[in-house]
């Protein structure tokens, strides 16, 4: 049976930890070639060599940088097409979300928020737009739930997700019939800042099983728990694929059901 990324080339962003590797492994076994970045050079080539022994170093390139480096994300979108040809998946995998309150976030943090979230999505986009175009490619964006659900407790990050959703939702007309463009909006999953979190917790005798499970009833997230990085791996999966070849400018959300809103 062929792969549903067969003969196809991947770009993910934030690739190294978390949902962005959980999407990087998923795509290589669904067959893709795959290329990833993330600003931490010795995790990255850490991962890097996992992967190219589970899956071939034919079929994987890596770059350490920040996207939010233009000329960074430039070179890396120059070796993509030297290496790979051509550009058919770009996953967007944004930064960690930052908890402060109005009364609490300075001009600077508002500034670095927005600087982040934003140009995150369109430093690569930028970048890969050609290829994605002739390829008549997919972008997928990795956002949040806090976009349409904000919690006041996040509230530069609750703003900055929503502008990035408005952003994607103007894309995915602007680049209509040629690149879809879709989003994720991801509510608690057990990876990256909750696990940071969790080894920060004030009772360290509580155990990780315990720990999730009273978030997820405080949080009141119906299905009794967190996600998995692998969870919203699948759904970013889906929606850059040709299953999903008739959705464009849409969400999906991975939360538990958490969302609240029609």
């Amino acid at each position: 049976m062929t792969k549903p990324f067969e003969g196809q080339v991947a770009v993910v962003t934030g690739g190294s930890s978390g949902i962005g590797l959980a999407t990087v492994r998923l795509l290589l076994e669904q067959g893709a070639k795959v290329a990833f970045c993330a600003r931490g050079e010795g995790r990255l080539a850490d991962v890097a060599a996992v992967l190219e022994r589970d899956f071939g170093a034919d079929r994987i390139l890596w770059q350490a940088f920040s996207v939010l480096d233009a000329d960074a994300v430039n070179a890396f979108a120059a070796a993509v097409q030297a290496r790979f040809g051509t550009c058919d998946l770009l996953v967007n995998n944004a930064g960690q979300g930052r908890v402060s309150t109005f009364e609490t976030t300075s001009d600077d943090h508002w500034r670095a928020e927005y600087d982040l979230k934003l140009f995150s999505q369109i430093n690569p986009t930028r970048a890969f737009l050609p290829m994605l175009k002739a390829s008549n490619g997919a972008i997928v964006a990795v956002n949040s739930l806090l976009a349409y659900q904000p919690e006041k407790h996040m509230v530069c990050t609750a703003s900055a997700r929503a502008g990035v959703q408005s952003l994607l939702k103007s894309l995915s007309i602007e680049f209509a019939p040629h690149v879809r463009v879709n989003s994720v909006l991801i509510g608690l999953i057990g990876s990256g800042q909750w696990t940071r979190r969790f080894a920060e917790r004030p009772d360290q005798s509580v155990s990780r099983e315990v720990w999730y499970a009273d978030l997820a009833r405080n949080k009141g997230i119906p299905l009794g728990r967190l996600g998995d990085a692998s969870e919203a791996a699948a759904a970013i999966a889906f929606l850059g694929s040709r299953a999903a070849s008739y959705i464009t400018g849409a969400q999906l959300e991975v939360s538990g059901g958490l969302s609240r809103h029609i």
